[in-house]
């Protein structure tokens, strides 16, 4: 049974649903949830925890949308 955390974060004012999945013990991966029929290029994270490895994907979200921004 595959183990799934889900959570709902807006970073620089969007939605995003990431997924983090556990690879094994002490192992998670997180990515940004797919979407049928749309396409995601975005590498997965890697942490101890979900949460560990949700937080990462996050801050590289806003630092990712504050480069863009300038």
């Amino acid at each position: 049974m595959r183990v799934v955390e889900r959570y709902r974060k807006t970073i620089a004012g969007r939605v995003y649903t990431i997924e983090a999945s556990r690879v094994r013990e002490n192992r998670w991966r997180a990515q940004i949830a797919r979407v049928p029929g749309m396409p995601t290029a975005l590498m997965p994270f890697y942490g101890k925890t979900a949460d560990e490895a949700a937080s990462q994907l996050c801050e590289w979200l806003a630092r990712a949308n504050r480069a863009s921004s300038v």
